[in-house]
């Protein structure tokens, strides 16, 4: 019961993680891009490494395949 958490899933074939940042202020949002229409839906503020590493962890995604925008 209080072991580990199974990550959260996404559609991979139709959405791709994305961090999107802030040009004026350098705020990061996690969150998925659907990938026909571009839409981005928010998941989580990352204010520091531990929340990333807690988004990777939620969604079972490896650091090298999430994207930056601007």
């Amino acid at each position: 019961m209080f072991g580990k958490k199974k990550p959260l899933e996404y559609d991979k074939t139709k959405k791709k993680p994305v961090v999107r940042i802030s040009i004026c202020t350098g705020e990061q949002v996690a969150g998925f891009k659907d990938i026909k229409t571009g839409k981005f839906e928010d998941v989580m503020l990352i204010s520091n490494d531990k929340d990333m590493k807690e988004f990777l962890r939620m969604y079972g995604i490896q650091a090298e395949d999430i994207s930056k925008e601007w």
